[in-house]
């Protein structure tokens, strides 16, 4: 099967037609002939795509009705350890010394009953960006008493991706850009041409958080003492993870540093290392740190990014490797991509500006990773861009994001087909401006993916975003004491 793919401008944005991404029409003409990657039938799998015994799902997952409805399956099914295909997992047998180390409630499974089936769409009512007007250059929400609220969220910023997601007519796909230091959010963009009432998108953690969770992973992996450099060799598992993948061997014929395995999102690599480095305890533990399993605050309301983490064997090394019961939404992907610009601290997202005249300040942050394993973790990323899986898409010519780091992710779900892929990172390096998380779920045939999606974030939330002046000292004053 051949896929062809045409590179197209999607410069020429219209922003203020589209603000809010539900407050329009969406275009009647076909989306625009240059712009964007272009594939005219199914991807091939990827090195991030499905494990070997995946089935088809045969149990739709059922949406909690309280509060966005956090996954959750219809029916319990058998209580089953992580890579076996009931309904849910069980919460592990652990005691819960920190927050997040035991799932607020059962976790779907991804195989049999993926959460998405029952996606719905949230209140307009508890959504502040959809109630939001336009006053000036600001959005402004104003409350049945009189209070006025004025969001973060940039209006230009918002419709020029709202236009991206609509013009390529995505079946599902959302954008979130936030400032790390502050974590004020400067975008919440959403579309779904599959169900175009659908509204919450960003906070919705329905969607598999595929190799995302590989920042997790190496984050643990780095804090058990493997440093970036460290290498492992592999056989085989570039797909789809058998146990047999797992065994040093002499067929072992290619050997990745744990940097490398980053960019190029290796799964053997990452399931081997889990297995030689890493407890069930340690990968909770860093789960729960990048806030799994426990409530972000937010204005509006956020799903419970759900992680089901087994307790040892192949199931362990595989959830590793990003084939696990985890579950992620936009908006807390962006978040994860800002501990590493943050230094290794966790800032909660911001939504409403202060009182005027109260400035926001950079955040100091719960820590989650020592600077030094921040740095380890933003090198690996870099891998991503420079010699891994977004290599192509960020060097399209007059498109560039100079600095970037990131990862891709990308999953599919069988019956019925849904393509999930992913792009998180922040831009630039050493002074990151803005962090982003995009993702798309295509059909069989597909426009655009995550990491194209991504990469547009980065650089048009880098135009809204200037560069800080440099103060420097007049020429005079050279050589003044």
């Amino acid at each position: 099967m051949t896929i062809r793919r045409r590179f197209l401008s999607a410069a020429a944005l219209c922003p203020l037609a589209l603000l809010l991404g539900a407050n329009g029409p969406a275009p009647e003409e076909a989306p625009p002939t240059t712009g964007s990657p272009v594939a005219a039938s199914s991807p091939a799998p990827s090195a991030e795509s499905l494990p070997v015994g995946a089935t088809p799902g045969v149990t739709p997952a059922h949406a909690d009705g309280a509060s966005l409805g956090s996954a959750t399956a219809a029916e319990p099914g058998p209580q089953q350890g992580a890579g076996a295909h009931g309904g849910e997992q069980a919460a592990p047998a652990v005691a819960a010394v920190e927050p997040g180390m035991v799932p607020p409630s059962p976790v779907p499974s991804r195989l049999t009953a993926p959460p998405m089936a029952k996606l719905q769409s949230m209140p307009r009512g508890l959504d502040l960006l959809a109630r939001a007007k336009l006053q000036g250059e600001r959005l402004v929400v104003k409350e049945k008493d009189g209070q006025e609220r004025v969001l973060t969220v940039d209006p230009v910023l918002q419709a020029s991706l709202t236009k991206i997601l609509r013009d390529y007519a995505v079946p599902y796909g959302a954008a979130v850009v936030l400032e790390p230091s502050t974590g004020r959010v400067l975008a919440l963009a959403e579309h779904s041409e599959a169900q175009p009432d659908l509204r919450g998108l960003p906070y919705r953690a329905v969607f598999p958080a595929a190799s995302i969770f590989k920042i997790v992973t190496g984050s643990a992996l780095l804090e058990a003492g493997v440093t970036p450099s460290m290498e492992e060799c592999f056989h085989g598992g570039k797909r789809r993870l058998t146990e047999r993948n797992l065994e040093d061997t002499e067929r072992d014929g290619a050997c990745y540093s744990l940097a490398l395995a980053m960019g190029k999102s290796a799964n053997v690599v990452f399931a081997k290392l889990t297995q030689k480095h890493l407890t069930a305890d340690s990968l909770r533990r860093m789960a729960a740190r990048f806030r799994f399993n426990r409530e972000i605050a937010f204005p509006v309301p956020m799903d419970v990014s759900l992680a089901a983490v087994p307790e040892e064997g192949f199931d362990l090394a595989n959830t590793g490797a990003g084939f696990g019961d985890i579950y992620l939404s936009p908006l807390h992907g962006a978040l994860m991509a800002s501990v590493a610009a943050n230094d290794g601290r966790w800032v909660d997202p911001v939504l409403v500006e202060p009182p005027q005249g109260s400035p926001l300040l950079a955040a100091e942050g719960e820590r989650v990773l020592e600077p030094a394993a921040a740095k380890a973790l933003t090198d690996m990323l870099e891998e991503t861009v420079t010699h891994g899986t977004a290599r192509a898409v960020f060097r399209e010519r007059a498109f560039r994001v100079d600095n970037a780091v990131g990862k891709t992710g990308t999953l599919a779900d069988r019956s019925p087909f849904r393509d999930y892929s992913w792009f998180v990172g922040f831009a630039p390096r050493d002074n990151p401006r803005v962090a982003v998380a995009a993702l798309i779920v295509n059909d069989p045939k597909w426009r655009i993916r995550g990491t194209w999606l991504g990469r547009e974030a980065l650089r048009l939330g880098l135009q809204r975003v200037p560069a800080p002046l440099e103060v420097t000292a007049p020429a005079a004053s050279a050589g003044t004491p």
